[in-house]
């Protein structure tokens, strides 16, 4: 999203570099010239963003053409009106289904098929969608993040940040991409609801500490 603020530190930087090392085993194991699609899902303020810059980084200096996609560009309801909407509609219309999936997964079959796509971008500050057109035959890896960005089919590896928004409240204050009300909270805890039942899809988990552990780790540890 346009205007938006990333508060990229070691923590991140050093989760990218673990993701990067599986990214490298997988696709040495893929036939040459493949198309890989990593997802990185989390609640708000977890630091998606910052993990899938942090990581698109780390592929370009490795000489791998990346791009990151943000899937909280592809909600069906524009910025301007989606508060009244989820107003009328009760939070219980709050989650996965906001999501425009038909355009998600055209953007993937753009992707795979190497082809010039347009792609929704959400300008923070006049709170519009501008329209970017992206020419996929020169990108060589996708990376997709959003609360429900695991959701997604024909994902290569799924990464989970496994933090609440209740544990992420002071980034959540700095970025303040929206105001914290009562109704704010709603909002959170319904997201958090439907963020945590995708946690099962994960191959990845990125713990409380920022330590990236095996989906299969994470269970034994807990």
């Amino acid at each position: 999203m346009l205007g938006d603020i990333l508060l990229i530190n070691d923590m991140h930087k050093d989760a990218a570099q673990a993701i990067f090392e599986r990214i490298v085993e997988d696709r040495n194991s893929k036939e040459q010239h493949y198309r890989y699609i990593v997802a990185i899902s989390g609640e708000s303020g977890s630091g998606k963003s910052e993990l899938a810059h942090a990581l698109g980084k780390l592929l370009k200096e490795n000489h791998v053409r990346v791009k990151v996609i943000h899937t909280d560009n592809y909600y069906k309801i524009q910025p301007l009106l989606r508060e009244e909407w989820r107003r009328n509609k009760g939070f219980d219309k709050i989650g996965i289904d906001e999501y425009d999936w038909i355009k998600i997964r055209k953007t993937i079959r753009d992707f795979k098929e190497e082809q010039e796509c347009m792609i929704p971008c959400i300008d923070l500050i006049p709170e519009q969608v501008d329209k970017l057109i992206t020419d996929f035959s020169k990108i060589d890896l996708l990376i997709i993040d959003g609360l429900y960005a695991i959701n997604v089919h024909d994902i290569d590896l799924r990464v989970y940040i496994d933090l609440t928004y209740h544990e992420t409240k002071i980034n959540q204050i700095i970025r303040m991409k929206e105001a914290m009300s009562d109704f704010r909270l709603g909002i959170l805890e319904n997201e958090h609801q439907a963020v945590v039942s995708l946690k099962p899809k994960a191959d990845l988990i990125v713990d409380k500490s920022y330590q990236v552990v095996t989906s299969e780790e994470h269970k034994k540890r807990n």
